[in-house]
């Protein structure tokens, strides 16, 4: 069995690219074979988190949807580059290549690809858990997402234009009937009332709120050269991600590898 997580925000700059790569690598931490596969291809950037050198070489999620390779052989295994002593890490990029940034811009592609080539990961990798970096906004490929994940993780700013797209994104994954939603909070300003907030949201939006991260300079210095949660085990960030890859390490596994 394994879960499908997609991890999305109405607008871009809320760290969700962060967030799912630390989150991916606590739940890979406690034993678990986890896969991310960067689905942002407009502006991909993920895999820079993870020590993948964009200068070389290597088979992408574009090689798979142009149909030039199976997706397995996107998937890199980068659980070495982490140093992670348990579990493992696959992570599939997408493309920085100027010229297949342009061709899916002006192309697109066929977003039913994905849904086959989630599951043969999931079967060919024998995954315990699938994270999906989405692109910002509602795309074809976004509802998609959503529509085939068993947990939508929704990330936002305490910010009224971040407040008004999550409330349509909201409403677009109940009409999807998506099975599980979660929100988290990223960036707040350390002088808000926590506790506050997040009953206002959670009253706001008829959704649980996982985790409320305070706006890090410590984040902020670490510049995505590595992950926040191996360089600081200790920090309060990584203790509030430890207690978000809890409650979905707690969420019933509802897709199987079939």
């Amino acid at each position: 069995m394994a879960q499908i997580i997609a991890i999305h925000s109405y607008r871009g700059g809320t760290g969700k690219s962060n967030l799912t790569a630390n989150l991916a690598t606590a739940i890979a931490l406690q034993g678990k074979r986890v896969a991310v596969v960067d689905t942002d291809l407009q502006s991909p950037g993920i895999h820079t988190l993870f020590g993948l050198n964009d200068k070389v070489p290597v088979k992408t999620l574009n090689d798979y949807l142009w149909k030039r390779s199976p997706i397995q052989d996107a998937a890199h295994n980068v659980s070495v580059n982490l140093g992670i002593p348990e579990g493992q890490v696959f992570l599939v990029p997408a493309s920085v290549d100027a010229e297949e940034i342009a061709r899916i811009l002006s192309e697109g592609y066929n977003v039913s690809l994905l849904n086959d080539g989630f599951r043969q990961l999931i079967k060919e990798l024998e995954l315990d858990y699938l994270f999906i970096d989405t692109h910002p906004g509602l795309s074809h490929e976004t509802l998609l997402s959503i529509a085939i994940a068993n947990l939508l993780i929704l990330l936002l700013r305490p910010d009224q234009q971040d407040y008004q797209g999550t409330a349509v994104t909201i409403d677009v994954a109940r009409q999807l009937k998506v099975r599980k939603l979660m929100l988290v909070i990223n960036k707040a300003l350390s002088k808000l009332d926590f506790s506050t907030l997040q009953q206002t949201v959670e009253t706001t939006y008829n959704a649980t709120v996982s985790g409320i991260f305070p706006l890090s300079e410590d984040m902020v210095e670490l510049g995505s050269r590595g992950l926040f949660c191996l360089q600081f085990p200790d920090h309060p960030f990584t203790q509030i991600l430890n207690q978000v890859a809890t409650q979905i390490a707690q969420q019933p596994s509802l897709v199987t590898n079939d």
